[in-house]
């Protein structure tokens, strides 16, 4: 009882169990009564009506127990069928059974006896045993030309050619009742068993993700939607479960690899450095400056990266602060712009700007959204070669109708490597750093996963477009204040 597959079963088979051999006894009734024995007793009904209009004609029979003995030994013969005469009162007059004769001119205790006795046929079906009738009965009564009744006419039939009938039905209807149960029970068998099969192997599919969560990305494999409603969603589900779980595991390992890397070459440059100071490259003035303003770079840049790592944490714990000002961009832009403007300089990047004197204010963290475009505009310089061009643009985009409202912009156009159609939907995923065929294999690939979330936390969007002559645009969208 323990197993699912039992259980299932049992739940196919008990009710059909309970209700077919009821169904069956209830139809072998109907059969029987309604159909076997009603035409039996109708059978039986017209010879006793055909006798009682022979007597008519013979009133002394029922007045005279000779004469009627006689006319009862005459008729049994013909009819082969026990006959018993009775007079008005209800006693017996004649009888075709020799026993009988010792209970001559007794009252007989019959059922039905009453209805006769008052000009009324009365059938009785005698059942002995369960559903198995041993014999039926006839009362006829005999009117005579005032209406009473001259006597009773007792027919008796001994069912022995319905006997056979009887039986032949009852094996008829349970060897198709049996073989209903057994059709029950094998297609209950078969829908048991794959449904269990099914759940078996979405279980072990769980236990061996369970257990071998380190190789999803090598071993996992979805599992066929298909069987009942609820099997298949169970499998969607666990589907869904599996290829999350292999995203994480795919990024954990890029994050590992990623910091091995990150990590790995400002502590080897420091390295390097510490080395050459303690060779005596501190005794020359201007090559202790270079190493020492080197060291100060590479400890940023870590810096830098360990403040990612943990934005990247506050925002996946809902920790995100936001410090909203009002404030022109106008004004605010410029700022931010100074610092990446000389690093594109540094590389020989054509740095081109174009600011609105008349953009809005609008309220938000200046820090933040800093923030953001400074990431934007890093990975600009980053991926933007030598000779190259990065373009910023700032502008007010009115509403096509009334229900739109009216939005700012600041883009940065750079002509750094094509941003594919496939990568665009993916590079602002964490740790996502781009095919390294066409980009360069730097950071962790948080940049734009961070300034995406924090466009985000002030209500606004960021999107991205490429084209192969242009470059690539990434636009961020902020409410205006209304």
């Amino acid at each position: 009882m323990n197993s699912l597959r039992v259980r299932l079963i049992l739940s196919h088979v008990i009710p059909l169990m309970v209700t077919v051999p009821l169904i069956g006894i209830a139809l072998v009734y109907l059969l029987e009564s309604q159909i076997l024995l009603t035409n039996l007793s109708s059978d039986l009904q017209r010879r006793a009506t055909i006798l009682a209009q022979t007597t008519v004609d013979q009133v002394n029979i029922w007045y005279d127990k000779d004469n009627a003995q006689a006319f009862v030994r005459r008729i049994s013969s013909t009819l082969n069928t026990p006959v018993m005469l009775l007079d008005p009162a209800g006693d017996l007059l004649a009888s075709s059974d020799p026993s009988d004769l010792e209970r001559q001119g007794q009252e007989l205790q019959l059922p039905g006896l009453d209805q006769a006795l008052n000009g009324k046929p009365s059938i009785q079906l005698h059942y002995p045993r369960f559903l198995h009738p041993e014999f039926a009965d006839i009362l006829m009564p005999v009117l005579g030309p005032d209406g009473k009744v001259v006597g009773i006419i007792r027919l008796t039939d001994q069912l022995e050619g319905f006997q056979d009938r009887f039986i032949q039905l009852r094996t008829l209807v349970a060897v198709v009742l049996g073989i209903g149960l057994a059709l029950g029970a094998i297609i209950g068998w078969s829908l048991a068993y794959g449904l269990e099969r099914r759940l078996e192997s979405t279980t072990q599919a769980i236990s061996y993700l369970a257990e071998h969560s380190d190789s999803l990305n090598e071993s996992r494999t979805d599992l066929p939607e298909d069987g009942p409603k609820e099997i298949r969603l169970l499998t969607r589900a666990f589907n869904t479960l599996a290829e999350r779980l292999q995203t994480l595991e795919v990024s954990r390992r890029r994050l590992l690899a990623n910091l091995v890397h990150e990590l790995g070459r400002p502590l080897g440059a420091l390295r390097s450095a510490t080395e050459a100071l303690r060779s005596g490259a501190h005794e020359d003035p201007l090559l202790r400056q270079e190493l020492l303003d080197g060291m100060d770079g590479e400890i940023n840049r870590l810096r830098r990266l360990l403040d990612d790592l943990s934005r990247l944490h506050n925002q996946a714990l809902g920790l995100q602060d936001l410090n909203i000002q009002s404030f022109s961009l106008s004004a605010w832009i410029p700022g931010v712009l100074v610092p990446w403007r000389e690093s594109a300089q540094s590389k020989s990047i054509t740095w081109d700007v174009e600011i609105s004197a008349d953009l809005p204010f609008i309220s938000a963290d200046p820090d933040r959204l800093a923030q953001a475009l400074g990431n934007l505009l890093s990975n600009a310089v980053k991926y933007t070669p030598s000779s190259g061009k990065i373009d910023i643009k700032t502008g007010v985009k009115s509403p096509a109708s009334g229900i739109e409202k009216k939005e700012v912009y600041i883009s940065v156009q750079n002509t750094g490597p094509f941003i594919s159609p496939e990568e665009r939907k993916r590079i602002f995923t964490p740790f996502y750093r781009g095919n390294t065929t066409t980009r360069f294999p730097q950071g962790m690939g948080l940049g734009l996963t961070i300034a995406r979330d924090l466009v985000a936390a002030h209500g606004g969007r960021l999107g991205v477009e490429a084209d192969t002559e242009k470059g690539n645009i990434f636009t961020i969208w902020l409410p205006i204040n209304s």
